[in-house]
């Protein structure tokens, strides 16, 4: 699944191609991809006609805010890419992939195509003056941003005192903190010397802080490389992210850790995979 570096990366694509330009037509080709408004004729209606304003971000969700011919607020296009969804930019005379989803057309021939494979993508579009959180309800849940002033050292203290869950799966829940999954979540914990199966309330002042630390480097980092490509992730422009050429333990189960030389290894903690370094991280 796309995390935050990889949604981070599409929405600065976004915002620098697809701004300001009136969506002239469109085409959904699977109607379950869209959560809200259910009906296929009701989110044409909606969408057609309107420009894109912005591209924000939060946690894993795209929100496109959008605008009428007068530039005044017309409401909300949310995504979420889920586990295999892509926004591609491309010509509309680009051939359809098996999985196409969704088309917006634009000017110029150009088209927003979404992609994906495993269909569990959602598109809402959020009608003017309704509160987006009231639509795209799991905004609702989602914690601070890890890169924000709201994901402070004493919050994310705070948080792990009152767990006694392991902390890879902690760092996995939404809600205490937005945009991570198992990639960075290995990756930080592999950067702070933490076991993932470690209890959260057993950690030290001094590992929480290499904890908080390491999270947002690590993040900065694959934001600056464009974001992992394990599978299919694929920016706008349809070019792979390249983080995982040097990613530290996630997907390398076997190989060599690159700090020790031992081995990496891959187990199960809550239903979800954890790499880690038995001898860097295992003290």
């Amino acid at each position: 699944m796309p995390e935050l570096p990889e949604v981070e990366t599409v929405r600065r694509g976004l915002n620098k191609l697809t701004l300001k330009q009136p969506i002239q037509g469109w085409e959904v080709l699977l109607p379950r991809t869209l959560a809200y408004p259910v009906s296929v004729s009701e989110f044409g209606q909606g969408i057609e006609g309107v420009a894109i304003a912005t591209w924000h971000r939060r946690g894993k969700y795209l929100l496109a805010q959008l605008q009428n011919l007068s530039s005044q607020p017309a409401g909300w296009l949310g995504v979420h890419l889920r586990m295999t969804g892509q926004l591609l930019w491309l010509s509309q005379d680009e051939p359809l992939q098996k999985h196409t989803r969704i088309r917006l057309f634009f000017p110029d021939n150009q088209e927003l195509r979404f992609v994906d494979i495993r269909t569990f993508g959602k598109f809402w579009l959020v009608p003017p003056q309704v509160p987006t959180e009231k639509i795209i309800t799991g905004l609702q849940q989602l914690g601070p941003e890890p890169l924000s002033e709201g994901f402070s050292l004493a919050y994310f203290a705070q948080k792990l005192s009152n767990s006694n869950r392991n902390v890879k799966t902690l760092l996995l829940d939404q809600g205490v903190v937005a945009g991570i999954g198992n990639i960075y979540a290995d990756e930080a914990l592999f950067k702070s010397g933490i076991k993932p199966e470690a209890i959260a309330t057993s950690l030290t002042e001094a590992q929480i802080e290499s904890l908080h630390a390491a999270i947002i480097a690590v993040l900065q980092t694959a934001i600056n490389r464009g974001g992992t490509t394990f599978s299919n992730f694929l920016n706008l422009l349809g070019v792979s992210g390249n983080y995982s050429d040097g990613a530290w333990v996630y997907g390398r189960k076997g190989e060599p850790c690159r700090a020790c030389g031992t081995p990496i290894e891959k187990i199960k903690l809550s239903g979800r995979s954890a790499h880690f370094c038995p001898n860097c991280q295992g003290k």
